[in-house]
């Protein structure tokens, strides 16, 4: 038997929407703006978990990644392009707005992003009318899948782990969130996971 929840943690790219810079976002954008895939490959993995973790801004992490060379286009192109790789999903966000307006249980999300990026994706999926607590990556200085982003969220909460819920499209970050006692559900689709969560009780 599992316990009661009290607390559902949501991560955003890949559940509530289309990831915001991953593989395929940088691959569009390396065909879009003709950039050497493995130059630009390279010089995001050097920087990218400085940026995700809060440690450079996203102007910074552009300055290396991209603009380390003179470019046929502008800053302000590229990062209209990067931003408009964001897609909501209204399926999956309509089941966290059920769950806000039943009002039973707290809701937050929890992701890996930048803040510039996590800023634009909170306001285009409309998830500041859904989620009072947005625990991301930028703002707690850690990524998942360590366990400190969890043990931090889950302190900042102060909620018991077996009582709170994570729900993620990816096996590797849901593993540190069961390994500290949470419990999980592991993303396919929108009508897998509202089925998931009727089972255990949290949605009627």
């Amino acid at each position: 038997m599992t316990s009661p929840v009290d607390l559902v943690l949501f991560d955003i790219g890949g559940v509530l929407g289309s990831n915001g810079w991953d593989r395929e976002q940088r691959m569009a954008a390396v065909e879009r703006f003709g950039l050497d895939e493995d130059d630009f490959q390279y010089r995001h993995e050097e920087t990218v978990g400085a940026l995700e973790s809060g440690q450079i801004s996203l102007d910074e992490y552009l300055d290396v990644t991209v603009f380390c060379d003179d470019r046929a286009f502008s800053r302000e192109e590229f990062t209209s392009f990067m931003f408009a790789q964001s897609v909501p999903w209204p399926d999956s966000i309509a089941i966290a707005r059920d769950l806000a307006a039943a009002g039973s249980v707290r809701l937050a999300t929890l992701n890996n992003e930048s803040e510039a990026l996590n800023n634009f994706r909170i306001r285009h999926f409309g998830l500041r009318e859904i989620f009072p607590t947005f625990f991301t990556s930028c703002w707690l200085g850690v990524r998942k899948p360590t366990h400190a982003i969890y043990t931090r969220a889950l302190g900042m909460a102060q909620a018991e782990p077996k009582r709170a819920l994570f729900i993620d499209d990816r096996v590797q970050n849901l593993n540190p969130a069961s390994a500290l006692g949470m419990q999980t559900i592991h993303f396919d689709s929108p009508v897998q996971l509202r089925a998931n969560l009727q089972a255990r009780g949290v949605l009627s």
